[in-house]
């Protein structure tokens, strides 16, 4: 079902967070796991976006409604598959504890980060317009109606290797939501010459 966002800018590199915090798929009721099929995977893409549509058009305070996003993207995201891939090759060398300690700060991090710019989507539309196997994932397609602007393309990948169907990145016109995370996180991680827990402290202040 479409829903309705409008964008108060137009930055395609907010766009693609944005969507990314809003993006993502679940376990759904009475469906075995590693049961996701195409259709399944567009359900759950609608499904992401519908919540995402309640909460901005809540009227709750600031600080509430950035507290939901934080729980619809940990409800929905693979929030570990990002959280590995935006600290790089440093996620294999960091203890689990201390890995456990960013994700989590990571995981805030994004809700707070991009749900303050949430309210900017109200009022354009994005339509889910389908759903192919690519690889050993589903590719969902739909299409962004910006105010002002020429629809925009925007593909959610979604898989159930984790035993639920979640999001695990998003390309919106070639660009790679991964790919984003890592540069951004890198370069913070880059400033604190390596140290995740100085990482993850910074992550709980940003946003």
């Amino acid at each position: 079902m479409p829903r309705s966002w409008t964008p108060i800018r137009t930055d395609r590199r907010r766009f693609l967070g944005l969507i990314a915090c809003a993006g993502g798929a679940a376990l759904l009721p009475g469906r075995p796991a590693f049961a996701l099929d195409s259709a399944g995977a567009r359900a759950l893409i609608d499904r992401s976006l519908g919540e995402v549509y309640q909460v901005i058009n809540s009227g709750q305070p600031a600080a509430q409604m950035y507290q939901q996003f934080e729980a619809i993207f940990a409800r929905y995201a693979d929030v570990d598959v990002i959280a590995r891939s935006a600290l790089g090759p440093m996620a294999r060398q960091t203890d689990a504890p201390v890995f456990a300690d960013y994700r989590q700060s990571f995981q805030g991090y994004i809700g707070r980060k991009y749900g303050a710019r949430f309210r900017e989507f109200i009022g354009s539309r994005i339509e889910v317009t389908g759903a192919r196997p690519l690889k050993s994932f589903y590719a969902v397609t739909s299409v962004a109606h910006l105010n002002g602007r020429a629809p925009m393309e925007v593909e959610w990948h979604v898989s159930d290797r984790s035993g639920q169907d979640l999001y695990f990145n998003i390309i919106i016109e070639g660009v790679n939501m991964l790919a984003s995370e890592r540069a951004e996180i890198g370069a913070m991680l880059a400033r604190r010459q390596g140290d995740v827990t100085a990482l993850a402290a910074d992550l709980r202040q940003a946003g």
